[in-house]
């Protein structure tokens, strides 16, 4: 069974636009080959962080939205905890309301 996630994380300031772009498509490839679906990526832009975080007072955010089965996870953050690209990460599962699982359970069995 899919489940809906979101996974936000934040990138050193320093990176140029390519090396985003980079970093971007490898955790969405993973995410991928790992069996993700209705990826979904926004490139918040760089921003003031409320704390310093590993010497950076600046970070490039990127939210990305998928579905897929609860083991793409921690593959993922495994990636993002060894790069050293990403000084922090955060993965949440999104709630379904009522009606969007009702939706989906149509759709399956359909």
């Amino acid at each position: 069974m899919s489940t809906v996630y979101e996974t936000m994380y934040i990138l050193r300031p320093d990176l140029t636009d390519e090396q985003v772009d980079q970093a971007v498509a490898k955790y969405q490839t993973l995410i991928q080959d790992q069996g993700a679906e209705n990826i979904e990526i926004q490139n918040r832009g760089k921003r003031r962080l409320a704390y310093e975080i590993k010497k950076q007072r600046d970070g490039i955010y990127i939210q990305m939205n998928y579905t897929g089965p609860g083991n793409i996870i921690a593959p993922l953050e495994r990636a993002m905890r060894l790069s050293e690209e990403v000084i922090r990460y955060l993965t949440i599962k999104q709630e379904v309301s009522g009606a969007e699982a009702a939706e989906e359970k149509v759709a399956v069995t359909a």
